[in-house]
């Protein structure tokens, strides 16, 4: 018997000591059920437990703290940090856009993420298995995350395929879209109509790349070159993901690392651009106006709810692979910062480099108007007079052209629009708002023609934006695979085959001429309102259903400290108001804006926005339907017990050997009952709470489990005829 026993301290004292159940059995040795002269259930005692519960190795863990912050880094730190979140601060106000995103960062972000990482470092186990054993009713919370995963992975891996069609076209110089190409017209050589009505980056996305048509309805067949870039695509995310974190951490170190290599290099290039500093300064000057708005708070909690991968199960994935007592609050708010940072240098890059392209364009713009008056003066269809005399045709700057401009437009108001001059002012080219792929594919690409070495500045963007969307990747395949095989005990191997040739198969929608606006589609509708919905309802599991009291204290036991009462608060009240008014403002906005897509026309050689057909429309709300589908089947399956809840099992580790339980934190009050091998009055910390195990063949199981101390789950087995509990 241990020597701090209240048994021995009596043996060895003559002071009066009181020994409760609880402290009595809290220093029993763990029994092995089986093999001991009290099994009297019938059960062979040669088989050792595991076997009989079927469990499996030890759960894989993070080789290191690094590998595992650089993995959850990685999945945060997206394709959307470098394309989004510029276009929304420059399009909500520039720098007075980054007050509400810090603001509702630090009061929805770091605590949901805060939340999504504590649960499954506590219960280790994927979406699935964490959602049915904190609140068995919503428990199909996980499925619906496992289907969102699935559907933004089908599209997502589409745009690493057009990166590495990208990549591989920019080992040649000049860069193939710097120029717009030549078409033979009989005897005549001319430039592609297209090409010349648009831009030499615009053809080469939209004709080159895409091969698009002119609407979601017209198909056109196959892009071919597409087809074998999203199969090389999946083939690396495959080979990433194929071993579990045991392959995709090593990936982590580059994939998580480069892009910031990348940034760096581009932002101390794009710093020395002549025109660099008109960007940022552009970027930056704050427009305080704009924070009335209700949009742009709209706009920011979006952006900070996707920014940090919160509702895909990614985050809880990666999680559950840490040990229990790792710090997940410091996880937290360093990622949260982190993604935030990196947010914060890539519209540095972004702006620098958009700011030398505002001024080339500029540049060309004075230029062209400036030969327009060239040809009116010598038509006399101008008078000389109205040119300034400082003004000199062969170095004409910005700044005179606006004078002579302004003078032109003032002597010949009635017919100033004849003369067909543009104003040519830099501020409306630093206004001309550009997302995603057209931030990437067309502005980006367009600047970097204009860079010395240009082919060196494109294979390192191209190859940074690969590696942002693998990172990505794993984090959305992890939140796919890890809850089914720790769910339905698959092997990782060929569950991870399986669902990367089940999704190119399906992809294979997206590289259609027509692919593009399909994957408008999936990004406008199977995630923005179904992860919302996904994340109110894990907030309210939490705090709601499980407890927010019991939460925290669950936590206290498991980092060693009391996290601050600033979450309880944000947990229980703050967080599910926000939520529930960003879901609110979605269908708001979805009924307002009816939805549609830009498509591209090759008649006009430009975009017009057209209306989603209506079997587009019935597309666009089965995937909402479908991805919350399981939420409400679960709920009623459970509510009317159809099927199990499937709590008891959820307790079983992955450690070989014996499985003991941790009575210590039994309350006083709950001895007898527990004597008794009936259910305590109350749930006791820390999580999981109190499950009974209903063991093969057992007539009286007891209803208690409890973490060990260690942080590993487990069911063992006490009885309460042993001879140290009738002492």
């Amino acid at each position: 018997m241990p020597k701090n026993s209240k048994v021995t301290q009596r043996e060895h004292s003559n002071e009066h000591v009181t020994e409760s159940v609880a402290d009595l059995l809290a220093h029993e040795e763990p029994i092995d059920y089986k093999n001991s002269a009290l099994n009297v259930g019938g059960v062979p005692p040669h088989k050792d437990i595991n076997e009989t519960l079927d469990l499996g190795d030890e759960r894989p863990a993070w080789n290191s703290k690094l590998q595992y912050i650089l993995a959850q880094v990685g999945f945060s730190v997206g394709l959307g940090n470098v394309w989004r979140f510029p276009y929304l601060c420059q399009k909500n106000g520039g720098g007075a856009y980054l007050i509400p995103y810090f603001i509702l960062l630090i009061i929805i972000g770091i605590p949901l993420f805060f939340l999504e990482l504590a649960v499954g470092q506590k219960i280790r186990r994927g979406s699935i298995g964490v959602w049915n054993y904190l609140c068995p009713r919503l428990g199909g919370i996980g499925f619906s995350s496992i289907l969102v995963c699935f559907f933004v992975g089908l599209y997502y891996n589409v745009i690493i395929g057009w990166s590495i069609f990208y990549f591989f076209k920019s080992f040649q110089y000049p860069l193939p879209w710097s120029e717009c190409p030549l078409i033979k017209n009989g005897s005549v050589t001319v430039v592609e109509p297209e090409c010349d009505k648009s831009s030499a980056t615009t053809y080469f996305w939209y004709r080159e790349t895409l091969d698009i048509s002119n609407s979601i309805s017209e198909s056109g067949g196959l892009n071919w070159r597409m087809t074998l870039c999203l199969l090389a695509a999946w083939l690396v995310v495959g080979l990433a993901m194929i071993k579990g974190i045991q392959s995709s951490g090593k990936v982590m170190y580059f994939s998580s690392l480069f892009p910031y290599v990348v940034l760096f290099c581009f932002l101390v290039r794009g710093l020395l651009l002549r025109g660099a500093v008109d960007g940022i300064a552009h970027m930056f000057t704050p427009r305080l106006e704009k924070m009335l708005e209700p949009q742009i708070w709209r706009e920011a909690a979006t952006q900070v709810f996707f920014a940090l991968g919160l509702g895909f199960g990614g985050v809880i994935a990666f999680s559950s692979y840490n040990k229990q007592d790792n710090n997940c609050h410091f996880d937290a708010t360093l990622v949260s910062f982190i993604n935030f940072i990196t947010s914060v240098l890539a519209t540095l890059v972004v702006f620098a480099v958009l700011g030398f392209k505002a001024n080339i364009m500029n540049e060309k713009c004075v230029i062209e108007n400036a030969e327009k008056i060239l040809g009116y003066l010598n038509s006399n269809l101008l008078s000389r007079n109205l040119i300034p005399h400082h003004v000199n045709f062969s170095h004409l700057s910005s700044a005179d052209y606006t004078e002579m401009y302004n003078v032109i437009k003032t002597v010949e108001e009635d017919g100033f629009s004849k003369f067909g001059l543009e104003p040519c002012l830099l501020e409306d080219e630093l206004n001309k708002a550009v997302q995603g792929t057209g931030l990437a594919f067309i502005a980006f690409t367009e600047a970097m023609t204009h860079f010395p070495a240009s082919p060196f500045w494109s294979v390192m963007f191209f190859f940074m934006l690969i590696n942002l969307g693998l990172g990505s990747m794993i984090g959305t395949m992890e939140g796919i695979i890890t809850p089914i095989v720790d769910t339905f005990k698959i092997r990782k191997e060929i569950l991870t085959v399986c669902c990367c040739v089940l999704a190119f198969l399906l992809g294979l929608l997206f590289v259609q001429r027509s692919g593009n606006y399909f994957v408008t589609m999936f990004d406008d509708f199977s995630a923005t309102l179904p992860l919302t919905i996904v994340v109110i309802l894990e907030n309210i599991a939490v705090a709601w259903c499980y407890g927010t009291k019991k939460f925290i204290q669950d936590l206290t036991e498991m980092l060693g400290f009391r996290p601050y009462r600033f979450y309880f608060y944000m947990w229980k009240y703050v967080s599910p108001l926000c939520l529930a008014l960003l879901v609110t403002t979605c269908i708001v906005q979805m009924f307002i804006n009816p939805p549609g897509y830009n498509a591209w026309t090759r008649e006009i050689a430009g975009e017009r926005y057209l209306s989603y057909p209506d079997w587009a429309m019935g597309i666009c709300f089965t995937l909402i339907t479908v991805a919350m589908l399981p939420v409400p089947v679960v709920f009623i399956a459970r509510q009317f017990h159809l099927v199990s809840d499937g709590s008891n099992t959820l307790s079983v580790s992955y450690k070989k050997g014996r499985m003991m339980k941790d009575i210590s934190n039994l309350e006083d009050n709950d001895e007898t009952r527990f004597i008794l091998s009936k259910v305590p009055s109350e749930a006791a910390s820390p999580m999981p709470t109190h499950r009974s195990y209903l063991g093969p063949e057992t007539a009286s199981p007891l209803e208690n489990t409890s973490s060990n101390p260690n942080g590993r789950y487990g069911t063992g087995y006490l009885m309460a005829t042993t001879p140290e509990s009738e002492l």
